[in-house]
């Protein structure tokens, strides 16, 4: 009865120790870099070819970098020019 009992613990355990490692490596980040920049609620987070950053309307960008901007869904068209020559972002 003993050894019944001694086996099942060890195969409850064996059973046990993949299903905790597949748990474990969802729960962690993927990398380091992929948690190292976020940006508060109301800005979206984007990967431009000239690095990070934190997006909303109303903040200067790039002219030339308007079909970058496409892929967040934002604009920086000629249009949103203010008084002192500086682009804008709009949705």
């Amino acid at each position: 009865m003993l050894g019944a009992m001694r086996r099942l613990a060890v195969l409850l355990v064996a059973v046990a120790i993949p299903f905790g490692a597949a748990a474990f490596a969802q729960s962690a980040p993927l990398s380091p870099a992929a948690s190292a920049h976020s940006c508060s609620g109301s800005y979206t987070h984007a990967h431009l070819p000239w690095g990070q950053k934190c997006l909303r309307a109303g903040q200067f960008c790039k002219l030339d970098g308007d079909r970058h901007y496409h892929r967040f869904r934002y604009h920086c068209h000629r249009s949103g020019r203010d008084g002192s020559g500086r682009y804008h972002l709009s949705r």
